[in-house]
C-alpha cells in the first residue's frame, strides 16, 4: 500500500474560524428521553448499525442513538461531512491519511480508525476531500 498523509492544514486556524467558516452549530440528538445538543466539530466519525448511529467523539466517548445514518447526514454540514462508505460518515477535520492499494481505498483517521473507501463512492469522496482542503487553504491566507 502506498500511503498518502493529507496536509494538516487545519494546524494553526482558530477552533471559531471553523465553525464560522462551515456554518456548525450543535447537532440536538435523542438520548435516554431527552435531548442532547453536542458540538459538531468534536464529532470523529458516525458508524451505522442497522437502525442506530454510533457517534465516535475526538475525545473517545462513543454514543449510540436510535436515528439511522442516512437521517444524521442531512443533519450534518456538508462541506465538513463525507461519506466514504455506506456505514461510516467521516469529520474532515480528523483526516490523517490515506492508503491507495490496487484493490482498496483507505483513510485513516487521528483518533487511528481506519475506514474503507468504497469504490462506488470513492470519486465523490476524494473531491469532496479537495473541496474541504481549498476553503481551508482559503481561510488559512
Amino acid at each position: 500500500m502506498k500511503p498518502y498523509a493529507f496536509a494538516s492544514a487545519c494546524s494553526g486556524l482558530a477552533p471559531e474560524d471553523l465553525i464560522r467558516l462551515f456554518n456548525l452549530s450543535d447537532l440536538t440528538l435523542p438520548f435516554w428521553g431527552y435531548r442532547k445538543a453536542m458540538p459538531m466539530h468534536k464529532i470523529v466519525r458516525l458508524e451505522g448499525e442497522g437502525n442506530y448511529t454510533m457517534f465516535h467523539f475526538s475525545d473517545g466517548t462513543r454514543l449510540m442513538v436510535s436515528l439511522t445514518l442516512k437521517k444524521m447526514e442531512s443533519r450534518l454540514s456538508p462541506g465538513l461531512f463525507a461519506r466514504p462508505h455506506k456505514k461510516n460518515i467521516v469529520n474532515l477535520l480528523y483526516l490523517e491519511e490515506q492508503s491507495l492499494n490496487r484493490h482498496q481505498h483507505t483513510v485513516q483517521l487521528a483518533n487511528g480508525d481506519k475506514i474503507e473507501v468504497s469504490r462506488r463512492k470513492a470519486s465523490h469522496f476524494f473531491r469532496q476531500v479537495e473541496g474541504f482542503q481549498q476553503k481551508v487553504q482559503e481561510l488559512a491566507n
